[in-house]
């Protein structure tokens, strides 16, 4: 018969561990507990402006080299629900995040001061840049930060955006950054996958888990509604674009004008989808070239004077001047192909990629933005030994050269908002090749109105293509008190 076993077994064995049980509580409920090493969180919540403290943080936040001799923190696990972000036709009531990302070449003043004026709340926008290598981008890049420095000064929280990221690129921009080179046919595929590229590296650097909205904005985009970012959204639209023009000066006109400038917003044509079949697996369309005509619709050339500023048209491409686009469609890997996809690259290869994933492009034809005036073009019409006289010579100073003419023009553009040249009579003399005309102009300025009456005398090289020198009288009162006002607003920091 067995025996049964005791359920109790006095053993010094047993005496030990409860003795050792017990001295280990005891010493973690009566030791100071700031004496105990701290222990790595498994879970860490960080605040949408927190400073990453190491490489696997969140790509959104702003990065903090580590001390070489410094210990560095355990990384953050950061829960994000994204059925929580939002994108909708009311950004500012739900609070939705945005994401402004422009490629920078060169900097305008007009172009930050427009984003300044944006109406929608500027906590809730993030800023990002890529600005290439080289003395040009140098020189973006300075004078984009003493902008930033301004703007997100501790004092200054009417205008403070929620984060600004500035990458530079490792490489210069493939061809020159002259409007006639930059726009040539022979340089269009290299120098679009080479922005394709560029728009790819911000994009992937800069989206964060809480952005709704991400606008493409370009450079010399200067004038835009202040309510922009919620006009566009207003029509929930997952890719949508509006009609960009540029402003120039029309010889014809003897006045300021505007023109039609992004071509790459079109509907398809069958003569471009027949093109397509025919061309190589590495030839990619390109639009707005005589050499390559695809007979597309251009909404470029669909706007009406008088139009609904809301009247929108299905888009089977996008200009990347002003785009807005839901951050799902880019998380979903729609991007800017740098190589023919479907003979497409760059911003219209992104919108036949997002076709491809589901998503849909729009256009709105009658909702314009203005370009800063082409400094390239208007130079492109002096001949080489130009002159500019301004006169009275009491405030004009000696004759300007070329060189000398631009950069005072350059020095002159952050004082102009609005700028509008009304031609009010004209005289030629196509013997002597010269023109005389009497204008008025009529602008906004940082110091307020400006209203001035001037002659122009204009020289011209023998078959009338060149201007040879420029005299230019002008009211030499109101444009004295109009730079008293701009050194009284610039001595007291306004």
């Amino acid at each position: 018969m067995a025996v049964a076993r005791s359920l109790r077994r006095n053993t010094t064995i047993t005496y030990f561990l409860a003795a050792l049980l017990l001295l280990t509580f005891l010493y973690f409920f009566l030791v100071d507990s700031t004496s105990l090493p701290s222990l790595p969180q498994s879970r860490q919540l960080l605040k949408s402006k927190d400073a990453a403290s190491n490489p696997l943080s969140p790509p959104s936040l702003p990065f903090k080299k580590q001390d070489p001799n410094e210990v560095p923190p355990p990384p953050p696990v950061v829960h994000y629900h994204m059925n929580n972000v939002t994108t909708s036709s009311q950004p500012i009531e739900n609070r939705e995040s945005v994401l402004i990302l422009t490629p920078l070449a060169k900097f305008y003043s007009q172009y930050w001061d427009n984003l300044l004026s944006l109406s929608y709340p500027h906590d809730l926008i993030s800023l990002g840049f890529i600005i290439p290598k080289g003395r040009e981008g140098n020189e973006a890049t300075r004078q984009l930060q003493d902008r930033i420095t301004k703007t997100q000064a501790p004092s200054n929280k009417k205008h403070r955006f929620a984060s600004i990221t500035i990458l530079r690129q490792d490489d210069e921009p493939p061809t020159a950054q002259s409007e006639s080179e930059r726009h040539a046919l022979s340089h269009q595929k290299v120098r679009r996958a080479a922005m394709s590229r560029a728009r790819n590296s911000l994009l992937f650097t800069t989206l964060g888990p809480t952005t709704s909205w991400v606008l493409w904005l370009d450079a010399d985009v200067i004038e835009t509604p202040p309510s922009l970012i919620q006009d566009l959204a207003s029509h929930d639209k997952p890719i949508i674009v509006p009609n960009c023009m540029q402003r120039y000066w029309n010889k014809d006109k003897g006045a300021e004008d505007v023109r039609p400038y992004d071509f790459n917003s079109w509907q398809d044509s069958p003569t471009a989808l027949g093109l397509a079949e025919k061309m190589g697996p590495d030839e990619i369309l390109l639009e707005g070239y005589a050499e390559m005509a695809t007979y597309r619709s251009l909404m470029a050339y669909m706007g009406e004077p008088t139009g609904d500023a809301k009247k929108i048209v299905d888009l089977d491409g996008v200009g990347g001047t002003a785009l807005l686009v839901k951050a799902e469609v880019h998380r979903d890997g729609a991007m800017f192909p740098p190589f023919p996809f479907y003979h497409l690259i760059e911003t219209e290869g992104f919108a036949k990629m997002a076709r491809r994933l589901g998503w849909k492009s729009f256009g709105l034809p009658n909702f314009y933005l203005e370009q800063s005036w082409d400094l390239d073009a208007v130079f492109a019409l002096h001949t080489p030994d130009f002159t500019h006289t301004l006169l009275p010579a009491a405030i004009g100073g000696p004759p300007r050269n070329n060189a000398e003419a631009r950069k005072h023009c350059e020095a002159l553009k952050p004082i102009w908002k609005e700028y509008k040249i009304t031609k009010r009579s004209e005289v030629h003399d196509a013997e002597e090749h010269r023109a005389a005309l009497h204008t008025l102009t009529v602008a906004e300025t940082t110091a307020g109105h400006f209203e001035m009456e001037a002659m122009w005398m204009l020289h011209f090289n023998e078959d009338g293509t060149k201007l040879k020198g420029l005299e230019q009288l002008v009211d030499s009162r109101a444009v004295g008190e109009l730079f008293e006002k701009i050194g009284a607003l610039t001595a007291s920091g306004s």
